[in-house]
């Protein structure tokens, strides 16, 4: 995704937070304070969290951000 649906992501951050909780459920309101709509802290607590390879995580943020409209 481009910079710009991120940028715009963050701005209403606290909009999508519940959306980002109810897609992965394991990650809690500090971790949804600390990503604050920034695409790469995002995937690092998903790494985190879940375990997952860098490249599973994009392909799920990816996959979740397309289905959003901002």
């Amino acid at each position: 995704m481009q910079s710009g649906f991120w940028d715009q992501l963050a701005g209403k951050w606290k909009q999508f937070a519940g959306e980002v909780r109810q897609r992965w459920a394991d990650l809690t309101d500090d971790d949804l304070e600390y990503i604050a709509g920034e695409r790469q802290k995002l995937a690092g607590k998903l790494q985190e969290r879940y375990g997952l390879t860098r490249d599973e995580v994009n392909r799920q943020i990816d996959e979740w951000a397309e289905k959003l409209k901002v």
